[in-house]
């Protein structure tokens, strides 16, 4: 200190050079440094120091940011503020720096440097000795305390940065503080005071710093200090006022003043802020919620109110209670039940599907009817491509509701379906309850994609979860966890799609109305492309039907050399690479204005002396431009072709992709009576191969089955390899079974199966042909593959209906109840028996 009581700082300061802010005497401000330069100051100065003359630092304004630090000092500014380090903090993330917290004691002027490296060390000029006040200055200092007793009373963010002015006593009100702070202080650090504290930008701040005289300093102060309160006053007069305005203070916490509960004035929504419990409340009465969740809602909101907001548990709350009134739970949308509308719709959405079509058609009778109708709980199952999912949502779009998509593939957490309880770290609801509030309504339609992909997990089985979801007597009062209340799903229409029931847990499939929706028919695919599929292709690729024509024999063409599937999305592929081919055919038809600009003037021949003609419109994809844009064929029509040996039979398997083909070949070598099956088989299908053989040797004299030499045992001396194509895919079922003993049959007697002939049947020891599963999925994919006749089992004669018309017409189906039914259906002219005693009587299955 100085004799006469002011300030005295050392003649040499380390010179602090900041670019983030400016530091005034009487203001205390944190720094962030991360240079060279700063960061040895603080190591070999702060740190190293031990008497409080060590922590007295020069801080000047820096012109450069000393991210961009180099060896070449930057020009400095001419005049700083000493402080004193009150806190220095380290951290090596995300990069070494330091954090000082420094207050200004006086302002300096640089004389000369001292040094440069490892920090800037300068000699110094103290300017604290200021000059006496005139009356002028004397009438101005009255002013600035009146202006910031107002800037006081109406910016109460103002009274928050007093606390960087020093420690005060929590104890006494916060307006009280303020004015003894006012009275206690001196009259040349107001303007310094006044400066720190208004928001307003660095260079005005330096050109306080820089006025050295008392009476410059409140010229540059005062501007700023009115400028701030005709904003207040402004922002007064165009905001509401409350009576609870004056009311309102600070809360106070040990340790000083913070912004727990905040001071509400001058907030931009007074209705969603300040009195924000009061509101929710009101929402929460208006939200017309059942009596359970009312009183719960009222019980949490009571809670709330006694809650400071600085707890955890306040922003917990608060959110429970906004999704709570955001919930939908009297909100519905009213239904179109216009029949008539609803079928043309339907219709002119997707093609086929009629058994989708008359279910939606039924509901919609239904509930003009009976208006209490509980939603339906419908299962698509089909393979991939046929629709399941846009069906959904044209559903939707003709009942009028609102659509909610939830993806399950791959879900394999229950709180994904019940949601989170409140009392982990980061719970919310379940997808149900959110997709419920997404919508905005009670009654959506809600499809859930892919239940048949659902995983299990240490979380959980979300599919046990859906239980309650899907079930029409327990989702009237379904319980997500994050509620803890029930919410009334009895009116929400769900779909549920899947590829195949195999994987669905019985109790949940027990819960859903299934409706199978098998592939489509080449005749569908082909209206199915040119009604949707064409017109949606030549849209995305900017062309139109008088640039492109595809005939419908091109169409069949992709469908059947190009495409091998149960739905649609190959062949719309194929569409778009046909459309993308032809754009380019048309763009270099027709040059861009940007090209020409830059083609050099006179005229300019391309190679060959040929210009570009434009193609004349429209283009026509036949046979030949199909073969130039996709190539050779990818499938070939190679079931005759397969025929040209005994040992060979063609059968019809299911998969979740559809139906498919397959071709089941053998051969026998001399050994000793082994059975040798590849083809990557099940347990199911090897042991069908195994009642085949035992079949036909029990039957060898009957058939006139022989082995290699003539012997009637035709596994005497003789192997047998039975191989199934398509060695890398696993195969497994019952159906092979008439196909395995036509093979074989044909092996042992040396004739061939016919090639137009494919089957499916599960066999018995005895000979009976047992039914199968997936008869239509078998059939088309046996149509698609040029087949003629289908031997089926007798009791799937019934499955018959569900196949189109013309399918019907245009292949033989031959229904067997035995064995000796498929060999005389399988070998052209029959597979005739050897006459002798007559046959026992044919068994009929009873299962």
């Amino acid at each position: 200190m100085a004799p006469g009581g002011g300030i005295l700082i050392p003649t040499r300061l380390p010179l602090l050079l900041t670019h983030e802010g400016v530091l005034l005497p009487g203001s205390t401000v944190r720094f962030t440094v991360g240079s060279a330069r700063n960061m040895q100051l603080v190591s070999q100065r702060l740190l190293k120091g031990t008497s409080l003359k060590s922590t007295i630092i020069g801080v000047l304004p820096n012109s450069r940011d000393p991210e961009h630090d180099s060896d070449d000092l930057p020009a400095l500014h001419g005049i700083g503020t000493a402080g004193i380090a009150v806190q220095v903090v380290g951290s090596n993330w995300p990069k070494p720096h330091y954090t000082l917290l420094i207050s200004g004691l006086c302002r300096f002027r640089v004389s000369s440097l001292l040094k440069e490296r490892p920090f800037v060390l300068a000699e110094v000029e103290q300017l604290d000795k200021l000059e006496q006040s005139s009356d002028k200055t004397t009438l101005q200092l009255i002013g600035l305390k009146s202006q910031f007793s107002f800037l006081c009373k109406y910016n109460p963010t103002v009274c928050l940065r007093v606390q960087l002015l020093g420690m005060l006593d929590v104890s006494i009100p916060v307006v009280a503080k303020f004015r003894r702070l006012l009275d206690s202080l001196p009259r040349e650090t107001l303007p310094d005071v006044v400066a720190s504290m208004i928001h307003t930008s660095n260079k005005e701040k330096l050109q306080v710093l820089d006025a050295v005289s008392l009476e410059e300093r409140f010229k540059k102060a005062l501007p700023m200090l009115t400028r701030q309160i005709d904003g207040l006053k402004l922002l007064q007069k165009t905001r509401k006022t409350s009576p609870d305005n004056e009311k309102r203070v600070l809360s106070v916490r040990k340790g000083g003043a913070f912004p727990g509960r905040q001071f509400n004035l001058d907030e931009e929504d007074e209705d969603e802020d300040g009195d924000d419990t009061t509101v929710l409340e009101r929402k929460v009465r208006a939200a017309n919620m059942p009596e359970a969740a009312l009183k719960v809602c009222l019980k949490e909101l009571k809670r709330l109110k006694k809650l400071p907001q600085s707890m955890p548990e306040y922003a917990l709350t608060r959110n429970y209670l906004d999704l709570m009134v955001e919930l939908p739970w009297s909100k519905s949308t009213k239904d179109c039940l216009d029949i008539r509308a609803a079928r043309t719709l339907l219709d002119n959405d997707h093609y086929a599907m009629d058994k989708l079509k008359r279910r939606v058609l039924e509901y919609l009778a239904v509930r003009q009817l009976k208006t209490s109708l509980k939603g339906p709980i419908l299962c698509f199952v089909g393979p991939p491509g046929v629709g399941k999912t846009s069906v959904g949502r044209s559903i939707a779009r003709t009942l009028g509701r609102e659509f909610h998509r939830i993806a399950l593939g791959g879900v394999c957490d229950q709180s994904d379906i019940r949601g989170h309880r409140r009392t982990y770290v980061g719970s919310m609801p379940g997808r149900i309850i959110n997709g419920l509030k997404t919508v905005g309504v009670n009654n959506p339609v809600f499809l859930l994609d892919e239940v048949d992909k659902l995983g299990k997990s240490l979380q959980g089985d979300p599919a046990a979860a859906l239980l309650e979801v899907l079930d029409p007597e327990q989702n009237h009062s379904f319980t997500d966890h994050y509620l803890n209340v029930a919410f009334d799903l009895s009116q929400v229409l769900f779909i549920a799609t899947a590829n195949t029931t195999a994987t669905i847990p019985p109790a949940l499939l027990d819960r859903m109305e299934v409706l199978q929706v098998p592939g489509y028919t080449q005749e569908e695919k082909v209206e199915i492309a040119h009604r949707h599929l064409i017109p949606n292709q030549l849209e995305q690729h900017g062309l139109t039907p008088q640039q492109l024509l595809i005939p419908q024999d091109t169409t069949q063409d992709i469908i059947s050399r190009h495409t091998r599937e149960a739905g649609v999305r190959s062949l719309e592929r194929k569409i778009g690479a046909v459309c993308r081919a032809v754009a380019v055919k048309v763009a270099e038809g027709h040059p861009s204005i940007k090209t020409d600009t830059l083609i050099p003037a006179g005229p300019v021949e391309p190679e060959g002396g040929n210009k570009v003609i434009p193609p004349e419109m429209p283009i026509v994809i036949d046979h030949i431009a199909l073969k130039d844009i996709l190539g050779p064929p990818l499938f070939e029509m190679e079931v005759s072709e397969r025929f040209t040996l005994p040992g060979v039979a063609l059968g019809l398997a299911w998969t979740p992709l559809g139906g498919e083909i397959m071709f089941v070949e053998a051969s026998r070598m001399e050994g000793e009576g082994q059975l040798t099956l590849t083809g990557q088989l099940g347990d199911v299908m090897k042991e069908s191969a195994h009642l085949a053989i035992s079949w036909l040797r029990a039957n060898a004299k009957t058939y006139q089955l022989t082995n290699m030499v003539g012997a009637p045992d035709p596994l005497e001396g003789t192997d047998i390899h039975l191989h199934f194509p398509a060695g890398a895919v696993t195969k497994d079922g019952p159906s092979a079974g008439i196909t395995i003993v036509a093979c074989l049959a044909s092996l042992f007697s040396g004739r061939l199966v016919r090639s137009d002939v494919a089957m499916t049947g599960e066999i018995t020891l005895r000979g009976l042909v047992l039914p199968v599963g997936g008869i239509k999925d078998k059939v088309l994919a046996a149509y698609r593959a040029g087949v003629k006749c289908v031997i089926l089992p007798k009791r799937n004669e019934k499955d018959l209906e569900e196949l189109p018309a013309n399918i019907r017409a245009n292949l033989d189906f031959v229904t067997a109840g035995n064995l000796d039914e498929v060999l005389n259906a399988a070998f052209d002219g029959g597979f005739q028996r050897t006459a002798g005693p007559p046959a026992a009587p044919q068994l009929t299955s009873k299962l």
